[in-house]
């Protein structure tokens, strides 16, 4: 168990890693744009759709990380006038039908991606990019995040990590 939950928890931070040198990598293609349109006076063909590309990979590659990290949004009212076990079960009930959705949405989205495979899709822009490319996010990101929440469950589960991060309520 302990090895599954280092290697997830490393795939995870690589994917972090990688989804923000996609946001790196579409500032700068963005950048070069408007030099090119603006200084250089000439059109722009291919970097409008990279950086709508990579913002949305980066979006999917980079949800198993911030999973790890707890960066997503939460409110954290209703856990915190929980007790222990209160909490628990609500962390397990929300961490089991957020696992149940990424593992539905991975098989669907894999799906779409393998229909843009097979019939050679390609963007409607000049630059006719194959959209198997981009859409490979979705699949990707989903499955990983699918394995982060696994090793998340395992974590809470056996006690290794409090439900919500949160400590146990002291008694007045």
């Amino acid at each position: 168990m302990d090895r599954f939950i280092r290697t997830i928890t490393l795939l995870s931070q690589a994917c972090g890693i990688f989804a923000s040198g996609l946001i790196g990598a579409a500032v700068l293609v963005v950048c070069h744009m408007v030099f090119v349109r603006y200084a250089l006076n000439h059109n722009t063909i291919w970097q409008t759709d990279f950086t709508i590309y990579s913002l949305i990979g980066a979006t999917f590659i980079g949800s198993p990380y911030v999973l790890l990290t707890r960066g997503h949004v939460n409110v954290d009212v209703l856990p915190l006038y929980l007790g222990q076990e209160g909490r628990y079960r609500l962390a397990l009930a929300s961490m089991l039908m957020s696992f149940a959705f990424c593992a539905v949405m991975t098989v669907l989205t894999f799906q779409f991606w393998h229909e843009a495979w097979e019939n050679n899709w390609r963007s409607e822009s000049m630059w006719r990019a194959r959209l198997w490319i981009p859409y490979a996010a979705m699949p990707v990101g989903l499955a990983l995040l699918s394995l982060q929440y696994v090793a998340e469950i395992m974590k809470l589960v056996s006690g290794r990590e409090l439900p919500f991060g949160l400590p146990p309520k002291e008694k007045a």
